[in-house]
């Protein structure tokens, strides 16, 4: 027993670095690239070459992401969407899909929970709250039922299904906040706010309801996977929908309902902003979290409970760059910068791989399959 426990230790170690050496390097690389910018940056404009701008940056954002228990807050609240937006393409992906619409579903959750959050904004919260949730899921779940409906039945790949989804989903929201759902009489496109639909603080000057949920999705989506058969059945499909189809499942229902599901959850991370933050919403209404949702599951590989430290990364990093620009002098445009480079290195794994042939990596990392290939073609699906 003593004999075994340290090569036990040995192999947990070994699996940990496999599955976390290619994000870490991917975080590192992201870093590197965003100080060579910096740098660059400064020789450019001709003024007073300062080699530790860099260092000063990054510290100053992770001073403004960490710094206080009032960052430490914002930080979280900047994080819950993410969450929900990640387990949204990462149950996608786990299906053998690509989400690349949960921006539009994102909006169309904003938007249900918003239509609902003011029609019953002066009822009690514990009436509201619920109903204005109910309403974001939904939207949300309708956005991503219909290319996976479309994918099941004609083969339309989600990827372009998704695309155009994004665009129609942007013009839906500009249509009803311009018109039914506007303020009579305000200057600009703007809705009510939903009153007692908000989620109530629990903690700091804004710690909402969202953040507890984005918690309880993370764990009940990883019990969902790994411990039920429709979990099961999800990976199954994602696996080889052929060999599932010959197990007697039906990767065509599966396709459906994990596309809804990743709807419903990227209709919540629309509804936390709106239900937690904004509380109205305008005709131009829009962030960045559908898209930064996709670089959140690839570096948590897809993998619900990754899905947190991954989010909180993004979250922080959107948290504290405005304290990095003003005590930096550095464009807070650079995280947008840092966060592209990382997913465009977690894209480029399988070179990566060769190049740097890490010892055990290969299984561990390895992009999802959706990526380079997606269910549709084979004949033996009912």
């Amino acid at each position: 027993m003593t004999e075994a426990s340290p090569r036990v230790r040995r192999r947990a170690l070994a699996r940990i670095w496999a599955i976390a050496a290619l994000p870490l390097l991917a975080i590192l690389i992201a870093l590197i690239v965003g100080a060579v910018i910096i740098l660059g940056s400064e020789l450019i404009a001709g003024g007073p070459f300062n080699p530790i701008l860099p260092l000063t940056a990054y510290l100053a954002l992770i001073q403004g992401a960490f710094g206080t228990f009032d960052a430490v807050v914002d930080t979280l609240v900047a994080t819950s969407p993410l969450v929900f937006g990640g387990l949204a393409v990462a149950v996608a992906f786990r299906a053998g899909l690509f989400n690349i619409g949960a921006q539009g579903q994102f909006l169309m959750g904003a938007l249900g929970a918003v239509a609902a959050g003011v029609a019953v904004s002066g009822q009690p919260s514990i009436i509201a709250i619920p109903i204005a949730v109910a309403a974001g899921v939904a939207a949300g779940a309708l956005a991503g039922f219909i290319p996976g409906f479309l994918k099941a039945t004609s083969g339309a790949h989600e990827v372009v299904t998704t695309i155009m989804l994004n665009y129609i989903a942007i013009q839906i929201l500009a249509l009803l906040v311009s018109g039914p759902l506007k303020v009579p009489n305000s200057p600009s496109p703007v809705t009510f706010e939903v009153g007692n639909a908000s989620y109530p603080v629990l903690f700091g000057p804004n710690g909402h309801l969202g953040i507890v949920i984005a918690v309880v999705a993370v764990v009940v989506l990883s019990w969902v996977l790994y411990r039920t058969t429709l979990g099961f059945e999800i990976r199954a499909v994602g696996t080889n929908p052929d060999a599932a189809a010959n197990a007697g499942m039906r990767p065509r229902g599966i396709t459906v309902l994990s596309m809804t599901i990743a709807g419903a959850l990227a209709g919540l991370a629309g509804t936390d902003v709106v239900l937690g933050s904004a509380h109205h919403m305008t005709s131009s209404f829009g962030t960045t979290v559908g898209f930064d949702s996709i670089a959140v599951a690839l570096l948590a590989r897809s993998e619900p409970i990754g899905i947190l430290p991954a989010a909180l990364l993004f979250g922080a990093m959107r948290a504290g760059a405005d304290l990095m620009q003003i005590k930096a002098q550095i464009p807070r445009e650079l995280v947008d910068v840092i966060q592209a480079t990382i997913l465009l290195v977690l894209v480029a794994t399988p070179v990566l791989r060769r190049l740097i042939n890490l010892r055990g990596t290969k299984a561990a990392i390895a992009p999802p399959p959706t990526i380079t290939r997606s269910y549709g073609s084979g004949e033996a699906q009912p």
